[in-house]
């Protein structure tokens, strides 16, 4: 099993126009909730503003989602979402969401930060090495 660094958790509200022809939440969705529960990493573990602001810029370089059960629009289900591997200059976000105790649907994320004036990849800001588990080191 892999660490679970800077996990967060959090109910997400399926909207109306989250729906497909189908009656299910659209493919496209998913991909907005795991955006939306990585900024949350951000949010709670290491503000993006100020990382931007000392000119670190994150991106995704891949994303894989797993979609396991359809989730309905009367659905209450839960995201979560945490940092499972972190090299130097890159890390691996996995993340789920769940309906009641039943998977629905797994993410794998890579991502890095480039520097913002040279749009260059960068190694992982010391901030976020700093707050990582003791026991986490960067390879």
């Amino acid at each position: 099993m892999t660490e679970r660094l800077f996990e967060i958790k959090r109910e997400i509200s399926v909207k109306t126009y989250d729906i497909d022809f189908a009656g299910h939440v659209s493919n496209i969705v998913y991909l907005r909730w795991m955006e939306d529960l990585r900024l949350a990493i951000f949010d709670e573990y290491f503000p993006l503003m100020n990382l931007m602001e000392e000119g670190y810029l994150p991106i995704i370089t891949e994303s894989r989602i797993q979609y396991k059960k359809s989730v309905d629009l009367f659905d209450k289900p839960v995201g979560s979402m945490w940092i499972a591997r972190m090299r130097a200059a890159s890390f691996d976000f996995e993340g789920e969401i769940l309906v009641g105790a039943e998977v629905a649907t797994r993410a794998f994320h890579t991502g890095l930060f480039i520097n913002s004036k040279t749009m260059k990849p960068v190694r992982v800001p010391q901030i976020i090495k700093d707050k990582a588990k003791p026991s986490h080191s960067c390879r």
